[in-house]
């Protein structure tokens, strides 16, 4: 099993200190999130809530997906870095296999691209791009950013995005995983006709269940059962070593775990020193056991 801290929302000049010290206790990846802005109005909800409210994302501070990444990569050497996740169809594809490929390049491909869509038509229309038919976009942009990062010469014509043959470089010299978030059907199937995972974005843990059988079923019904496939998901067992073990047995090969309940009004005031002190004491207690 890999371990994945997640931190999100907090002070910003926390976030190096805590890949330092992830990296230091066993982490093999730290989030990176992701928020472009926040509307002064807005009738939209949030999926991930009980009652859709969206209101706590007010006036937190989100640095940019992509520099965040490289600047924790700039002091580890080791852990790796996975948004969590990348609205990706609100973004210019091209540009983002550019920051994608600039990242992996600098962090000695420490890179994974967790990405989805945003649930809000406002970062849409906040970019000037269209909120119709965004799952097949989505779906052209993650077969794009994957073209490009591959280093060699892509070309592309679909329903959105029409481009001429082009490189890019540098280029990892890996692979970056693509793994898809998102509860939808739709998710689901993306995230294994066209991703290198799936990642879980929490919820109850029949809920949880309930979506490993339907991607199972999508893997199997595709002829992919046997596939390399990564799941990253978010689970209360994942904080003892029987309910990690529960998880693999699963088949789950990455958990997700944060210290601090992170849908909160106001102010992130936990202390920097409390937040390093709770990743290493779960280090301690579950990844020195499991691993």
């Amino acid at each position: 099993m890999r371990f994945t801290y997640a931190e999100a929302m907090t002070d910003p000049s926390y976030y190096l200190p805590l890949a330092k010290a992830a990296e230091d206790a066993g982490y093999h990846s730290i989030t990176v999130p992701d928020s472009v802005m926040y509307p002064e109005v807005s009738d939209s909800t949030y999926p991930y809530t009980e009652d859709g409210d969206r209101s706590f994302l007010e006036d937190k501070a989100f640095i940019e997906t992509f520099v965040l990444a490289a600047a924790m990569g700039a002091v580890t050497s080791r852990l790796r870095f996975t948004p969590f996740v990348l609205k990706l169809p609100i973004r210019p594809p091209v540009l983002v296999a550019k920051q994608a490929s600039s990242v992996a390049a600098l962090t000695n491909n420490r890179l994974s691209l967790g990405v989805g869509l945003s649930p809000w038509p406002e970062d849409f229309a906040a970019l000037g791009v269209p909120w119709a038919r965004r799952g097949k976009r989505m779906d052209e942009c993650i077969d794009i950013v994957r073209g490009l990062t591959s280093g060699e010469y892509f070309s592309y014509k679909g329903e959105f995005y029409d481009i001429q043959s082009m490189k890019m470089s540098p280029a990892p010299t890996e692979p970056i995983p693509i793994l898809v978030g998102g509860h939808s059907d739709a998710a689901l199937r993306r995230a294994v006709l066209r991703g290198d995972g799936w990642m879980h974005a929490g919820g109850a843990g029949e809920e949880l269940d309930a979506l490993l059988t339907r991607l199972q079923g999508i893997r199997e019904a595709e002829g992919k059962a046997n596939d390399p496939f990564e799941i990253h998901v978010i689970s209360y067992d994942a904080y003892t070593v029987d309910g990690v073990k529960r998880l693999e047995d699963k088949g789950i090969t990455d958990v997700i775990v944060g210290f601090r309940l992170p849908y909160i009004k106001g102010q992130d005031t936990e202390p920097l020193e409390t937040k390093i002190r709770n990743l290493e004491s779960f280090a301690e207690t579950v990844i020195a056991r499991c691993n």
